[in-house]
């Protein structure tokens, strides 16, 4: 019987049914003939549970009159078990032969393997595609994070700004890790005020006090924000979110009266901006039409306000304010184009000077001059190209390596000329040196022919440092 088991047959439980209903009438032969019958084998099983169930309701008399099956069908059933059993574990120990294989392959070869980029993006383009990349979306972000102030500061800012992303979820949005941004933000205040305030020069330390306890305890400060998300208001958030994230803005700036390293030598012949500063352009339609800027009456003439600063490009913020100065821009007709806007190019070259290429990258002390950033590999400037309204100078006649000693244009940024991480496929190459911060909507209505009737510095003129003569 034990030999009868090992073969894969139907025959056991044919054989009981035949058994238990035949009266003790079982014959030979027909066990023989039911036994040679094949089944699957992962039936075996099955068939076997049956076969030591039913075995125990025969009675001895029953058993006593089966006859063992022939030696011929004992050996050949074991021939055809053992050959089943071999075969499926030589294809387990082939399955395993191949899963080493692969990770083998996978720790010893360069990745992208031969034939996978037909499918995967390249880390040559990794940034400029991914969805994930975080860049200032706008030239206030770009501008306040450009400020190089106090360490504690620049920790409670990044802790509030990570607010603004958590806010873009469209759905449920995550209050309680927004709430814990806050209140980390306002331990940090809390327990490091003597080193925040002794950060602020003491010309300005009565100054630096009332934006700290406004920032703190203030109607539009931590506090109140912590109150908004608690009661998981979303238009409220962004509104004290906003107001918070200015007084930390108006603080490191405080913190923050001249530039952080030192220029090289060889750069000290050029004019150089030490801070922050603000230009005003009016601007005149050519064909003597009228301008429509938004919530506003039709006017002949637009107001547009640009911050420019020289924390991030001291040398080409400090010759663009100066040609402002020197009223260099007074009279210029603009050119319009999909993605900028540029001043006139047929304005002197003698007129500026032609600064080299400056580039501030983020996580860097200091500029990179006469080189470009490879944001395929990562490299993010501090100011980005890829906001709308951002002022940048033109590249020089003679080389890339210089900005134009006066060119400059204002960029119209546009998502669908960027990779999905939303960056401009010209990010990191242009000097950048500010952003538009009012008139944005004006940039638009701007068309061929337009002139600049006026550019004037109306702040910062102290920042601006001319080289000795």
């Amino acid at each position: 019987m034990a030999s009868l088991l090992s073969s894969p047959s139907t025959s056991i439980s044919i054989y009981h049914k035949k058994l238990c209903s035949s009266n003790n009438n079982v014959s030979n032969q027909s066990f023989v003939c039911c036994s040679l019958i094949p089944i699957r084998r992962q039936r075996y099983t099955t068939t076997r549970a049956r076969w030591l169930v039913q075995s125990k309701l025969i009675s001895p008399i029953f058993s006593a009159k089966i006859t063992p099956p022939s030696s011929e069908i004992i050996n050949h059933h074991k021939l055809t078990s053992l050959c089943t059993t071999t075969l499926e574990d030589q294809m387990k120990k082939f399955g395993a032969a191949i899963s080493m294989f692969v990770i083998f392959v996978q720790l010893t070869s360069s990745l992208p393997l031969p034939g996978w980029a037909s499918w995967s993006v390249s880390p040559a383009n990794a940034v400029l595609f991914s969805p994930e990349t975080k860049l200032p979306r706008t030239g206030e972000l770009a501008l306040r994070k450009a400020i190089p102030a106090n360490t504690n500061m620049k920790t409670i800012q990044d802790s509030l700004e990570d607010i603004s992303y958590l806010l873009r979820i469209p759905q449920r949005k995550p209050f309680g890790t927004m709430e814990g941004n806050v209140k980390k933000a306002l331990k940090i205040a809390k327990d490091e005020k003597e080193s925040i305030l002794a950060s602020v020069p003491a010309d300005f330390k009565d100054k630096g006090l009332e934006l700290y306890t406004s920032l703190v305890e203030g109607k539009g400060g931590l506090q109140s924000l912590l109150g908004y998300i608690k009661d998981k208001d979303p238009d409220r958030v962004s509104v004290g979110l906003a107001s918070s994230l200015d007084t930390v803005a108006e603080l490191e700036l405080l913190q923050a009266p001249g530039l952080s390293f030192l220029l090289p030598a060889q750069y000290l012949k050029y004019p150089r901006f030490t801070g922050r500063g603000t230009v005003e352009f009016v601007i005149a339609k050519a064909d003597g039409s009228t301008f429509s800027p938004a919530g506003g009456e039709l006017r002949k003439t637009a107001k547009i306000q640009v911050v420019i600063d020289g924390y991030s490009a001291p040398l080409t913020a400090g010759n663009f304010a100066k040609l402002v100065v020197d009223g260099a821009y007074d009279g210029v007709k603009l050119k319009s184009t999909d993605q900028a806007i540029l001043s006139d190019s047929e304005l002197d070259k003698n007129i500026g000077y032609s600064a080299p290429l400056e580039i501030m990258p983020a996580g860097q002390f200091e500029p990179l001059y006469k080189t470009t950033l490879s944001v395929q590999d990562g490299e993010l400037p501090v100011l980005p190209l890829s906001v709308y309204g951002a002022v940048v100078m033109a590249h020089s006649d003679v080389s890339d390596e210089y900005s134009s000693p006066n060119q400059f244009f204002f960029y119209r940024y546009d998502k669908s000329f960027s990779g999905l991480g939303g960056l401009s496929f010209d990010e990191g190459q242009f000097s950048v040196f500010g952003y538009t911060v009012a008139g944005k909507d004006i940039l638009s209505e701007i068309k061929s022919g337009d002139v600049i009737q006026s550019a004037k510095l109306v702040e910062g003129l102290d920042h601006l440092v001319l080289p000795e003569s």
